[in-house]
């Protein structure tokens, strides 16, 4: 019952946002009484932690399958977003924006844990591409990774980029183009226009 607790308070975060879905909400969806859901969760801040250490473990299990792979960098990183993309449920009610509102304190120890994946991930797919000849050899690694990852979180404030201007997948598309172009070298412009011909 917790994993299906679990399940659907994460479907619902997702669409309408966390501070949007009450525990009468989740209770509701799932034919039970608050009361019962309460013997699983003592509050909604411990179901949130829970919601969101599992898409974690979710979406870093499968950005780990996806790299162990080893397809071409760039085809890498449009498989990741798209499984990103998949499982976030294009973020519509930009669910990121309430969480480090509403819970600060489980957004921060969530970017944190992002942090460690994406910097790893992102640096072995920099140094791959380097090799194929895909990206720039004199591109500082750790600078650029970093980057990636701060400008995956910017995107995602809904105040600088607007819901009803910009979907999530969208932004995502056009951060993507924006950061290969920065790093490609001929080889590299040539497997991006392909990717996002295959992608459009």
């Amino acid at each position: 019952m917790k994993e299906e607790i679990i399940e659907i308070a994460l479907e619902k975060f997702l669409l309408y946002g966390f501070k949007s879905v009450t525990m009468d909400d989740i209770a509701n969806s799932l034919g039970i009484s608050k009361k019962t859901l309460y013997t699983y969760f003592n509050n909604k801040t411990e179901l949130v932690t829970s919601v969101t250490d599992h898409i974690f473990t979710v979406i870093s299990s499968g950005i780990d399958m996806i790299c162990k792979e080893k397809k071409n960098p760039i085809q890498e990183l449009f498989d990741v977003k798209k499984f990103v993309m998949e499982n976030l449920k294009d973020e519509k009610s930009s669910p990121v924006f309430q969480l480090q509102k509403y819970y600060p304190q489980i957004h921060a120890c969530l970017k944190e844990k992002q942090f460690c994946i994406v910097q790893e991930t992102t640096q072995e797919n920099l140094k791959r591409g380097i090799e194929m000849g895909l990206y720039r050899k004199e591109i500082d690694i750790d600078f650029i990774a970093r980057i990636y990852f701060n400008g995956m979180a910017c995107i995602k404030d809904k105040e600088m980029f607007p819901l009803k201007k910009y979907s999530m997948n969208t932004l995502m598309d056009f951060y993507l183009d924006y950061h290969l172009r920065g790093i490609c070298t001929k080889e590299g412009i040539k497997e991006l226009e392909t990717q996002l011909h295959l992608h459009i």
